[in-house]
């Protein structure tokens, strides 16, 4: 077959029939990432607790699976502009069932952190590939009609884990470990309807992928954000293992420029970054990661430790930052789809999460549900507006060939964002929550856990030390979202100079066969798309 031929046999545009049919799948594992983040969370406290935990492990639980999925986000979406986006799909989630088997046998909290690890690698090709795999069915200016549908996956799953996991937690014959095997069956279901519904032509070409570079990438990201996790904690901030974890982090980094500037086929083509729209985009989800991922890991923690609730109680608590961000990114999909505008969501949701961190920095452990309420709705409809937006910007602006990259590129920087602000502030929550049970115990606190940073399990304490903690764990908190408030206003600083661009009309399959008959009309040869199953 020619190329010319190849081209000419590429997809036509799809029907909002065939369209959903190839969804089901992908939403399918999508609610499974959702359900594993959202399940867990409620439950942690109680985990840490029974495997007899510190804080550190409780950050850990939650910044390993972080770390591997920044980490590995990049190499899956350069493998998915390489090779079958279905099978990659398929091989991530089962990736994420083993890692799931796992972390629910897990008998302490090194395998529980290294299962979670391989949920990580699992969630790092859900998170880079259904974003580019509905870039090259859907064209950006149909997208908004969808997003209410996935919207509505990410309401359910975020809603249901929560409220799944407390149930759990608090049912006696059932316990934590089912937070981990509930997801199994999802994504055994989610590997069978990819295989029926999805079919996208693959790029057949010869390919070398860049093992030195993708080795560079995860080596330097990963020592980074170990130092991340560790200083200030396991070693001062100004000491030898911060020089040695920084240092050797920076030079790895280098080290991948410099063979990302020279290979073919680079894990990360820089050559992307000379798009304004691209490098913009980058840096607000960078931002919007340390100020989202790193502001609210630890609302659950707020919720049980602060505000003595029960995890089943804990998970309806969250509902009003989730209603916000679903009805926000509906709405915004649906007008955005008819008007063709953009950019003026994204500056109103850099504005509304901005002033959601900032309102959620006044919380303390008597604040009302009310008003608590109020501010993580304001908080969810400012990420509803901002996130998926910035995904379709860059998606909008860069050659179909390079919508894995370029979707990849800001997955990775976004959650590279979580996890350096969930290091952090999980490293300033320990320590201002020692500072403050110190104060007000003395020595006592260490008995309570204050120097260990050992996270308390609330029943077992009298009412008077239960008092101290959660006015230590409610002035924490704030202490959070005040340190996250300024990188939510960066984030809309680099929203402000992105230049609007109309939308295109063709999804990435289209524009892949458009741009394959200008290489042979230009005298290149181009790839050839097979429609693989």
């Amino acid at each position: 077959m020619t190329a010319t031929e190849a081209s000419d046999q590429a997809p036509t545009s799809m029907n909002n029939r065939q369209i959903l049919q190839a969804m089901s799948g992908l939403m399918a594992g999508m609610f499974v990432a959702i359900l594993a983040g959202t399940v867990v969370a409620n439950a942690l406290p109680r985990i840490i607790a029974d495997l007899g935990g510190s804080q550190s492990a409780y950050t850990w639980v939650v910044t390993s699976e972080l770390l591997a999925m920044t980490a590995t986000v990049p190499l899956w979406g350069k493998l998915s502009d390489l090779y079958n986006k279905k099978l990659l799909l398929q091989l991530s989630l089962g990736m994420f069932v083993v890692g799931s088997l796992l972390a629910g046998f897990s008998q302490g909290i090194e395998l529980l952190i290294f299962s979670r690890v391989m949920q990580g690698i699992g969630a790092g090709g859900l998170t880079a590939l259904a974003q580019v795999v509905m870039a090259a069915i859907i064209p950006p200016r149909r997208l908004g009609k969808y997003a209410g549908i996935f919207g509505a996956v990410f309401a359910v799953g975020t809603v249901a884990g929560p409220l799944v996991g407390g149930v759990m937690v608090d049912t006696s014959w059932l316990g934590w470990r089912w937070c981990f095997f509930i997801g199994v069956p999802f994504a055994l279901l989610a590997i069978a309807l990819l295989q029926r519904t999805l079919h996208l032509p693959t790029v057949r070409r010869d390919v070398k992928i860049d093992y030195l570079g993708a080795f560079l990438i995860v080596a330097g990201v990963s020592a980074i954000l170990i130092w991340t996790s560790l200083a200030g904690n396991q070693f001062d901030w100004a000491s030898w293992q911060t020089a040695a974890l920084t240092g050797g982090g920076v030079l790895l980094l280098v080290a991948a420029v410099s063979v990302e500037a020279r290979v073919p086929e680079p894990i990360i083509p820089l050559g992307i970054f000379r798009n304004r729209t691209v490098t913009l985009t980058t840096i607000a989800s960078l931002l919007v990661g340390v100020a989202m991922f790193g502001g609210t890991v630890f609302l659950s923690q707020y919720f049980q430790i602060a505000l003595g609730k029960s995890p089943t109680v804990a998970g309806l608590m969250g509902l009003p930052m989730i209603l916000g961000l679903l009805v926000a990114s509906t709405i915004a999909g649906q007008i955005i789809s008819a008007t063709g505008k953009w950019k003026i969501y994204l500056v109103a949701g850099g504005i509304i999460m901005t002033a959601g961190l900032a309102l959620l920095a006044t919380i303390d452990a008597n604040t009302g549900f009310g008003l608590l309420s109020l501010y993580m709705a304001i908080l969810g409809i400012g990420v509803g507006l901002l996130m998926q937006n910035l995904v379709l910007a860059a998606q909008n602006d860069v050659p179909a060939s390079e919508l894995g990259a370029a979707t990849s590129v800001l997955s990775f920087f976004r959650s590279m964002g979580g996890t350096i602000g969930t290091s952090v502030l999980g490293a300033i929550l320990a320590n201002r929550v020692a500072s403050e049970m110190a104060k007000s115990l003395g020595t006592e606190g260490e008995a309570a856990g204050g120097s260990s940073h050992a996270v308390p399990d609330m029943t077992t304490l009298p009412a008077p030390m239960r008092e101290i903690v959660e006015n230590a764990y409610g002035l924490a908190t704030a202490e959070l979202f005040l340190v996250a408030t300024p990188f939510a206003a960066l984030a809309l600083l680099a929203v402000v100079f992105i230049k609007e661009k109309p939308l295109k009309t063709t999804s990435g399959m289209e524009r892949l066969a458009e741009e394959a008959k200008q290489a042979v009309a230009d005298g290149d040869k181009p790839s050839s798309p097979t429609p693989v199953s």
